[in-house]
């Protein structure tokens, strides 16, 4: 199981209410917005592409994809995820630890104001669109959603391992392509044996 992580810039987190410890909210995905994968290929993400997992999938929410700095989670209460019309939204109700304090002050600082998730792919659904300027990858239906994350950064870490989804896919089409010439091949055959026994 491979898992990929990306990055959602340009629809900052924010920290609700003036208390302590505010509630955190933010998008971690944004549906139908076609993102340059380090400039091997586009990909955009459909609206219901998280709703199995949702209702399935027991989701950490994390600082910078760090499970040691965990501060929220689904099953806990203190991880909400929902789709909407825009994206895929977070609101996380941190605990009162000091990578939550330190956290909440950088984002009310603006040093830190992205947020990020990692997925995988199996048992979901892609569709690859080869005809424009880049392969166009259409995310419909993730696999296992494993955590949201608050990151400094929008970054793509794990690039290659989309690369290799899009590999897979030119594999697969090559050989359903040669399959297909296979039987035409062999239909073409019979016929002609066929014509010769008649």
């Amino acid at each position: 199981m491979t898992r990929e992580t990306r990055v959602m810039a340009g629809r900052p987190i924010e920290a609700r209410a003036d208390s302590e410890m505010p509630v955190l909210a933010g998008y971690a995905a944004v549906f139908d917005q076609q993102t340059d994968i380090g400039g091997m290929f586009r990909e955009q993400i459909k609206r219901g592409a998280f709703a199995e997992a949702l209702k399935r999938d027991d989701i950490h929410a994390v600082i910078n994809h760090n499970y040691d700095r965990v501060i929220g989670r689904a099953r806990a209460g203190t991880l909400r995820l929902a789709e909407d019309d825009h994206g895929l939204r977070v609101e996380i109700t941190p605990p009162a630890t000091q990578d939550a304090r330190d956290l909440i002050e950088n984002i009310r600082a603006g040093n830190i104001d992205e947020m990020s998730f990692q997925f995988d792919m199996e048992g979901g659904r892609q569709v690859w669109d080869e005809t424009g300027p880049s392969p166009l990858r259409t995310i419909e239906r993730i696999g296992t959603l494993w955590e949201v994350s608050i990151v400094p950064r929008g970054a793509y870490p794990t690039t290659e391992i989309g690369l290799r989804s899009l590999a897979d896919h030119r594999r697969a089409a090559a050989q359903s392509g040669y399959g297909i010439r296979r039987a035409r091949l062999r239909m073409r055959l019979d016929l002609a044996r066929l014509g010769q026994e008649g």
